[in-house]
């Protein structure tokens, strides 16, 4: 969601602008904490590492395989094309948004604790600067962000659904299908925090396991995709593809 990202992350700046004096301290923390004893043995222990992992995935889903969904779906003239934008979105929801949350949250000098955290904590720091104000925002962002990714991930995976039945999905087994969706957030929303997060890494989890050995068989097509959008730039032409140009002439359902 465009807008709502970008209003989320004025209302930050506006955050870190009205605690300019608390920055400096807030960045010592930041290396504080990533390079305590604690942290670093935590990490060659692989607690905090994995941790990081898991979390991290959450943000930008890189290497899960959920995305190329909606990347196929784009109207582009050559393949790169949105596989750049898919590599910026990586980036935006990561290191752009993830970071302006913790540093709007830690200018404001209000410490997390194991009794303050995660949404709760961004709707104190909030509060301490805009009143009743950051809470509703923080409440009507979370409730934007959390649509929007369930209508994306419903579309991922009835696309899926198209996919395995060749564009034939009975009616039936779609109206079971979207039924079962409806019941899943449901359930998701009803037990407890600790089995929402445990089933979604597991999940994940057997995501990633069959993404990341197909993106090692498939890196060559790709490399040479992006070395012949490069060479199209290179030489002032705009990028279109055709598969022969890789040396994949009849080995693919588009592209010829």
């Amino acid at each position: 969601m465009p807008l709502m990202s970008i209003l989320y992350i004025g209302v930050a700046l506006v955050v870190m602008a009205m605690n300019i004096g608390n920055i400096p301290n807030m960045f010592v923390e930041i290396f504080r904490g990533a390079f305590d004893f604690e942290a670093i043995f935590g990490g060659f222990a692989g607690s905090a590492l994995m941790y990081g992992i898991k979390r991290g995935l959450y943000s930008n889903e890189a290497g899960m395989g959920s995305a190329p969904n909606a990347a196929a779906s784009a109207d582009v003239a050559h393949p790169a094309t949105q596989g750049l934008v898919q590599m910026l979105s990586v980036f935006l929801d990561t290191i752009v948004i993830c970071s302006a949350t913790a540093f709007m949250c830690m200018s404001t000098g209000i410490d997390a604790d194991a009794k303050l955290a995660g949404i709760p904590y961004v709707q104190k720091a909030l509060e301490s600067q805009f009143g009743s104000f950051g809470e509703v925002f923080i409440v009507v962002a979370m409730v934007l962000f959390a649509f929007t990714t369930l209508i994306g991930n419903y579309y991922y995976c009835e696309g899926c659904l198209k996919n395995i039945t060749r564009n034939r999905v009975p009616r039936a087994l779609l109206l079971v299908f979207r039924i079962a969706s409806t019941v899943l957030v449901l359930v998701g929303s009803c037990i407890s925090m600790g089995l929402a997060w445990d089933t979604a890494d597991l999940l994940q989890a057997m995501m990633v396991i069959i993404n990341i050995p197909v993106i090692l068989i498939l890196w060559k097509p790709a490399i040479a995709a992006l070395r012949d959008y490069e060479r199209q730039r290179a030489a002032g032409k705009k990028p279109t593809f055709k598969a022969a140009n890789i040396g994949l002439a009849g080995k693919t359902d588009c592209w010829n």
